[in-house]
């Protein structure tokens, strides 16, 4: 399975012996769950009869769950183990010997409600900002967003990479290259989906498509992937 960037981030727990192993572009990976962080750039999960739970986190929420910044996943694809150490191994174990699917969501969704229990909250700037931008879906004004917040565009940058984990230009990009990717994957003409969607022309289109997924508009549109959220 391909999966492709978006505005989330994605936490894949594997419940079986055998790994889930993850291509990207730091190479080949067997992992018993993983956290790809926003933006990391395309990846192929792959696995032989393996079953797993994914969760799409928001940045607001994953900046609580994860237990560490953004800033440190660096864009990458972390093992969940390396992450939380033995309280995933045994969630991995707990799963494992749930039978039942609707039990096996209830008790990850327990697990990620405590460990977001008395986490530092994100600044409500940040917040507002991040959400500026999922509602004007990537077409918004960095300076803008700065006035919004009361705050300089220095102090906005810095403080909402550190709590999103990217610049607010590049989660902008992320967010429009996600509204783009899915009407692609719809069928929808690549000309009409540069205009729809903001781009100034379509070899701007063409220039994200490549950049964050690897390919082109056409490739794109082919292809099977993991896109929601």
């Amino acid at each position: 399975m391909r999966v492709l960037p978006q505005p989330a981030v994605i936490v894949v727990i594997g419940l079986g012996a055998g790994p889930v192993t993850v291509e990207s572009a730091s190479g080949l990976r067997p992992l018993s769950g993983l956290v790809a962080s926003l933006s990391p750039g395309p990846a192929r999960i792959r696995g032989e009869g393996v079953e797993c739970v994914e969760v799409a986190l928001s940045p607001r929420a994953a900046y609580a769950v994860l237990g560490v910044s953004p800033l440190e996943l660096d864009g990458s694809v972390t093992g969940l183990e390396d992450l939380w150490g033995r309280h995933a191994r045994m969630l991995r174990e707990q799963l494992a010997d749930t039978a039942s699917w609707q039990e096996r969501l209830a008790l990850t969704n327990g697990f990620l409600r405590r460990r977001a229990a008395g986490a530092p909250p994100m600044a409500v700037e940040v917040a507002a900002a991040w959400d500026a931008i999922v509602a004007g879906r990537g077409r918004v004004r960095i300076g803008d967003l700065a006035a919004s917040c009361g705050w300089s565009r220095k102090r906005l940058w810095a403080r909402f990479s550190a709590q999103i984990g990217l610049t607010p230009k590049r989660a902008a990009m992320l967010v429009r290259f996600d509204h783009a990717a899915r009407a692609l994957l719809a069928g929808e003409r690549a000309g009409d989906v540069a205009a729809a969607c903001g781009y100034v022309d379509q070899p701007h289109l063409h220039r994200d498509i490549q950049a964050l997924a690897g390919c082109t508009p056409g490739a794109l549109a082919g292809m099977t992937t993991s896109t929601e959220t």
